[in-house]
């Protein structure tokens, strides 16, 4: 059974896996600096030969200075998330458009479902998405207790062939 790795390495034709840190400082800070150490990027970047796969950890309403923003209020709460995985994704020359699939985690999934689907919809509208990513919602408890929602993604691109 291959893991990733070895995926990646037969994808890119035994190549060297190239992986580096996705940051978008002036958005979000990183999250080893927080005051409890994380050990986690915000997102990982892996070109493929001409792929390049961009995985972003679950990001929530977290600032520039590592601070949660909007407490309490979960549609502000759920755009800060789409903010910040749109800051990470054009950092690394991507787009909402390249987004194959995201994992959204919602504190209070019954009581909070109907608003997230609504903010995910304009969102997504705005940003003229079509195909929509592939999806899945589930309840967690997150990471830090004022944090309502956390959004993950995956997202790919393809190089044009040089000719």
């Amino acid at each position: 059974m291959l893991n990733f790795e070895d995926l990646a390495q037969e994808l890119i034709g035994g190549d060297t896996l190239h992986k580096k840190a996705v940051q978008a400082p002036g958005m979000l800070n990183e999250a080893y600096h927080y005051p409890r150490p994380s050990s986690f990027s915000r997102g990982l970047r892996l070109d493929l030969g001409r792929a390049t796969l961009v995985l972003i950890s679950g990001t929530a309403s977290v600032d520039e200075n590592g601070n949660s923003v909007h407490v309490g209020d979960f549609r502000r709460q759920t755009r800060r998330a789409f903010a910040n995985i749109a800051a990470l994704l054009r950092a690394e020359g991507l787009t909402w458009r390249d987004v194959v699939r995201t994992t959204c985690y919602l504190r209070d999934i019954e009581r909070d479902y109907a608003a997230f689907n609504e903010e995910r919809t304009a969102f997504y509208q705005a940003e003229g998405l079509d195909p929509l990513p592939a999806s899945t919602g589930i309840q967690a408890i997150l990471c830090r207790p004022e944090l309502l929602v956390e959004i993950e993604a995956i997202a790919i691109r393809i190089a044009e062939r040089q000719s």
